[in-house]
This record gives C-alpha cells, sequence and structure tokens, in this order.
C-alpha cells in the first residue's frame, strides 16, 4: 500500500496514474471513490485509504456513483463497449463468421448486429466482416508459409467456403495468387 501523503497528494491532484492503485474512504459519508472522481474533495482529516474496493467494502463504506469505484479500471465494466468487441473479435478469431453471420455473433453477444457494427466501426474502424475477413488471410498465409499443404486444406483451414472464394480474396490482398505465394516460399522460404 502506498503512504498516506502519496494517496493524499494524487487524491488532491485526481491523479489518473494512481486510477486503481487505491481508494478514498470518507468516514462522513461512508462512501469510497476512485482518485479520479470528479466530486468536491473531502477534507483530509475526514478520509482513509484502502488498496482495494472489496476492503473498503468490508470496512463498510459504499461506492460512489459518480464514479464506480468497484469497477476498478480495466475490468470489463469499466472498459464498456470495447469488452463486447473483444468478446467478438476472439469468437471471430475462433472461426464465428466462417459459418455464421453477423446476427449470430451479435446475439451470442447480446447485442443487435446493427449495434456491432457500430461497435467494430468505432473501435476496429472496419465492419466485423471485413474483420473476419482479414482474420482468414492472416491463419492461410500462416499456413502457406508452412507448406505441405494442398490451396483447397490451407482454404478450409484459413476459414473459405471455397478455394474460389480463396483465391479472389488474397488476390485482391495481395495483388498475386497463393499459388505465386507458395512458390515464392517454396524458392527463398517464409515470407513476413
Amino acid at each position: 500500500m502506498l503512504d498516506f501523503e502519496t494517496c493524499n497528494k494524487a487524491r488532491l491532484e485526481r491523479d489518473p496514474d494512481y486510477d486503481g492503485r487505491f481508494f478514498t474512504a470518507v468516514r462522513t459519508t461512508w462512501i469510497y471513490c476512485r482518485p479520479v472522481c470528479s466530486v468536491r474533495q473531502p477534507l483530509t482529516k475526514n478520509i482513509s485509504f484502502f488498496e482495494t474496493a472489496p476492503a473498503a467494502e468490508q470496512a463498510g463504506y459504499r461506492p460512489c456513483l459518480r464514479c464506480r469505484p468497484e469497477t476498478v479500471p480495466f475490468c470489463p465494466a469499466w472498459k464498456g463497449t470495447k469488452t463486447t468487441v473483444e468478446r467478438a473479435l476472439r469468437l471471430i478469431e475462433d472461426g464465428a463468421l466462417d459459418s455464421g453471420s453477423v446476427a449470430q455473433l451479435a446475439e451470442r453477444l447480446g447485442v443487435g448486429p446493427r449495434h456491432l457494427s457500430r461497435l467494430f466501426a468505432r473501435h476496429i474502424g472496419a465492419s466485423p466482416v471485413q474483420t473476419a475477413k482479414t482474420v482468414r488471410m492472416r491463419k492461410a498465409k500462416r499456413l502457406l508459409n508452412q507448406g505441405g499443404l494442398t490451396m483447397a486444406e490451407v482454404a478450409t483451414r484459413a476459414g473459405f467456403k471455397s478455394v474460389r472464394r480463396f483465391n479472389t480474396v488474397f488476390r485482391e490482398l495481395y495483388g498475386r495468387s497463393p499459388q505465386a505465394l507458395l512458390k515464392e516460399v517454396l524458392k527463398n522460404g517464409p515470407t513476413t
């Protein structure tokens, strides 16, 4: 635990570097806050510090409704909608859009498909479909670099429904066929 003076200085300055490292409890209100909370600063004589939110609650303090200290920084609730996008990315990485639709992915995440698309636009800058396409191409390129597989095996393992679609997407992205990359790998070794 940090010393009282360090915590108090960080609290008074609302220093974001200390957010989540300690919690300020106010004896007159029985509420505890994060050091960055925007409420009016209590008198120093009325405060104490706790290392964790559960420790403050164990001592009888309630969480502030403004700064929500029970949602310590970087927990899912604190990260908000970014958490939904991160979960979606994990599902896409596992092939959720290889055999399913954006609507099915959104349903698994508990949101609507339009909302999921808006979240991807905000946090990723691309649609879920484009993201899945990029993930498939990364897998395909890795498989091609490893060698020893037919184009049909590479396409299937990367998540494409057909070799034809795999060839089209590969050519769009890299400006050449997957066979051309495979020949380069066989001749010069794996590419980056």
